[in-house]
């Protein structure tokens, strides 16, 4: 592959950025942190009004960054984004899905949200992503029980979707091809809300697209 020829375009969206804390900003967290269990005990089988409100403006965020009248992704461009928390990791994977269904997508990540575990059934179940292999790291099952219980019960439910593997994993990566374009979605962010800042790339090229799929096709999962 031709990094010549790969950045041909390179496009910077930069977020707002979040406000300075206070020099008792860590007594505060520790005040607000909720006590109790770490994560969650019950499983999700519709989004929250709550849920719905904060995705909607983080896909807003994300538009109006890609606000340009006519844009669309262009072959051999990268697109890089800094955020300060607005933007959630599953809105990049929503903002190609808007351009074109996929024929294949993977989704690399440590750990994953109930609820974008509901949407990649949604878009599964709507016929917008035909096949999918989802990689999580080693804990999910232990740590995220109800989330590797909803996750397993879509491949349960889906036996011809794809794998979902879990192994020694820390990368965020989404990638996948479609009938317009193929593309990698580089990363810090896990998929699930959170309030940091991040940092994500958005690659359209096949190269990137096939050096993924072929280093996680390679990956045995624990199960």
């Amino acid at each position: 592959m031709d990094n010549g020829d790969l950045f041909t375009g390179l496009d910077l969206f930069n977020f707002d950025t979040p406000e300075a804390p206070s020099q008792d900003a860590p007594e505060q967290e520790k005040a607000q942190k909720p006590k109790g269990r770490k994560h969650r005990n019950t499983e999700v089988f519709e989004l929250t009004p709550k849920f719905e409100y904060r995705r909607a403006f983080s896909e807003s965020k994300l538009l109006d960054a890609l606000a340009v009248p006519g844009f669309h992704f262009q072959e051999g461009h990268a697109y890089n984004f800094i955020t300060a928390g607005d933007v959630d990791s599953l809105s990049f994977l929503k903002a190609v899905l808007r351009q074109q269904d996929l024929d294949y997508c993977l989704a690399s990540t440590w750990c994953m949200g109930a609820e974008d575990i509901l949407q990649f059934r949604e878009w599964v179940e709507a016929g917008r992503i035909q096949k999918l292999d989802i990689y999580v790291g080693e804990i999910f099952s232990g740590s995220y029980a109800v989330e590797f219980k909803m996750l397993k019960r879509l491949y349960d439910d889906h036996p011809d979707l794809g794998r979902f593997a879990l192994f020694r994993n820390h990368s965020k990566v989404y990638a996948g091809t479609g009938p317009l374009f193929s593309f990698g979605i580089q990363s810090s962010a896990n998929i699930n809300t959170n309030p940091r800042t991040e940092n994500t790339c958005v690659t359209i090229d096949r190269g990137l697209f096939e050096f993924y799929k072929t280093y996680y096709d390679g990956i045995k999962s624990f199960e």
